[in-house]
């Protein structure tokens, strides 16, 4: 295993794998932050040539956070299929990068493959992968997961419907559903971040969205994005409910300070397959970003993209009907600009497929970055290429509530349009009775909400 390389008549050596990963990284202020990035581009490139010549097997039994230690290293790892990990672990880094973009390496193949892929390997690729190799390489691959409806199909684009109110008053949040609804958001999950974190709230919002969907015959998914403990305790006491939200981090002291671990999580699948609605396995919903190790101090000297690799690794493990990246939301302090949001996003949305995740993103920016509503339009065209599971709908793109700005209902159907892309197969029905859809393409009543309003199609 060499940590060095010679370039351009300089030597450039590397502490550690850790230190190879966080500088062979495409620019981050995050990283700069953290004082773990490349000092410029020439120690990047030097990087990544050494990073290339590593082995998966190097790169697996060097995790960012030692087995010992963290819950989340071992999650990672023990999930590894020992026959798939061993068919691989001469690899190179470089090598494996390669073979997945490759014509021979079918969708099927890296469905095989991903068995043996740790966090950390599926990071090391990314980062010497350029852009378009990001969106052909999740282009090849698709994640179906099934709650009450089923994500992830090929030629489906799907939406979360974002009803954030900053009151969480419920007729507010019902206008919001039902506009939403009319402009064909809404069939990955109706989703609402709650102002109000307790119970009986939670409750109150999670009976209202249930009666809007039994109202109109919705066939999706709801949600209310409490902390978990609270939605398990709604689910106990007898609140509808279908999926079970949690933030996750990259390593166990990040989940920790998200009030959460693996066991908490377990039990949560566990309530929701019993008691929520769903009709297949997939029960719970999980949100990341690079960049909220870092902010915590809990990144353990690794960069952001690595961590958020790691966030992935283990939200496999539990089966997630939903993952997203909220991939500009904590600010230039980890993402500065357009550029880094863009890398982001598909970096994020890459790995994320790669590990076995029906990948979405909430592809958003916040007012004090350098980024505008164009960059996180392009970053959903791009997405949508890559085949992108689903985007968040936030009326007129901005959150009210949380303040930061995200796709809003108008761009699920101009995206769908644009790229031949349909809603969900039991959605599309529900939009074509309603007269909202029609040949595969929005009608002429699309976001027009009144629709709902006047009772039954």
């Amino acid at each position: 295993m060499h940590l060095s390389t010679r370039l351009f008549g300089k030597s450039y050596p590397f502490s550690s794998i850790k230190d190879v990963l966080a500088k062979a990284n495409e620019p981050k202020s995050g990283d700069v932050l953290a004082g773990i990035a490349a000092a410029d581009a020439k120690e990047r490139v030097a990087a990544k040539i050494v990073l290339s010549e590593l082995t998966v097997r190097d790169v697996t039994e060097n995790p960012a956070v030692p087995y010992e230690t963290d819950e989340v290293t071992r999650y990672c790892l023990d999930y590894l299929d020992t026959s798939v990990y061993e068919s691989i672990a001469s690899m190179r880094i470089g090598e494996l990068r390669d073979h997945l973009l490759s014509d021979d390496c079918t969708p099927e193949r890296i469905a095989l493959l991903r068995r043996g892929i740790a966090p950390e390997c599926a990071a090391g690729v990314t980062k010497l992968m350029g852009n378009l190799d990001l969106i052909l390489g999740a282009s090849k691959m698709r994640v179906s997961a099934t709650c009450r409806t089923t994500i992830g199909e090929r030629g489906v684009l799907a939406s979360r419907l974002q009803p954030n109110h900053p009151s969480d008053d419920l007729d507010g949040i019902t206008a919001s559903v039902l506009e939403g609804l009319s402009y064909g958001v809404g069939d990955a999950v109706i989703g609402l971040n709650p102002v109000d974190d307790r119970t009986e709230s939670v409750t109150a919002v999670l009976r209202r969205l249930d009666d809007i969907r039994n109202r109109y015959e919705v066939p999706t998914q709801i949600c209310v994005l409490a902390h978990i403990t609270t939605q398990m305790d709604a689910m106990k006491k007898g609140a509808p409910g279908d999926l079970i939200f949690q933030s996750i981090a990259g390593s166990q002291k990040g989940n920790t300070s998200f009030g959460v671990n693996a066991a908490l999580i377990a039990e949560a699948h566990a309530l929701a397959t019993e008691r929520g609605g769903a009709k297949g396995k997939n029960v719970l919903y999980f949100e990341t970003g690079q960049g909220s190790e870092l902010s915590a101090d809990v990144h353990f000297g690794a960069d952001q993209l690595t961590m958020e690799a790691r966030c992935y690794g283990f939200a496999r493990c539990f089966e997630p009907f939903l993952v997203n990246t909220v991939v500009g939301f904590i600010g230039p302090e980890y993402l500065f600009d357009s550029k880094q949001v863009i890398r982001a996003g598909l970096e994020d949305h890459f790995m994320g497929k790669l590990l076995g995740l029906p990948m979405g993103c909430d592809a958003c920016y916040t007012n004090h970055m350098r980024a505008d509503q164009n960059d996180i339009e392009e970053l959903s065209v791009l997405l949508s290429t890559a085949g992108c599971c689903y985007f968040m709908g936030v009326p007129q793109g901005d959150d009210v509530m949380l303040g930061y700005q995200s796709t809003g209902f108008h761009e699920t159907p101009a995206l769908r349009r644009l790229l031949n892309l349909r809603p969900t197969r039991e959605f599309e029905v529900w939009l074509e009775r309603w007269g909202f859809w029609k040949d595969g393409a929005p009608t002429a009543q699309i976001g027009d909400g009144s629709v709902l309003l006047r009772g039954k199609p």
